[in-house]
């Protein structure tokens, strides 16, 4: 075993038996008073109203993705402002095309009602 590797096999063997050691400390001394308030699912200090584990409508998901997919591509953004003069009118001209193609996904979407929410 290289001599390099004995800090971080040490390192990892601390750590290790620090966070089961916390873990077991913790289940020993820790405080056990159940009662119906405190064993009830929080729902911002509502009372639960319906089944836990209810369906969502497919346009949730819709709506997810389509936020996750704009935000995504928001964030190719970032880097080529950066280093937009840098970069010369053909990388301008493909993010122009770039953004173009995402104006067409999102009227798509918007046409298709996939922001209304019910």
């Amino acid at each position: 075993m290289p001599s390099e590797y004995l800090g971080v096999l040490i390192f990892l063997m601390v750590a290790t038996a620090f966070s089961i050691g916390a873990l077991v400390l913790g289940e020993f001394f820790r405080l056990r008073r159940p009662y119906a308030e405190k064993l009830m699912p929080y729902e911002s200090g509502n009372i639960p109203v319906g089944e836990p584990h209810m369906r969502f409508s497919v346009k949730f998901y819709i709506i997810a993705m389509l936020f996750v997919v704009f935000d995504v591509e928001a964030v190719f953004l970032y880097p080529w402002a950066v280093v937009f003069d840098k970069i010369g009118l053909y990388a301008f001209v493909e993010m122009v095309i770039f953004i173009v193609i995402l104006f067409v996904g999102y009227i798509y979407a918007w046409r298709k009602e996939a922001f209304v929410w019910d």
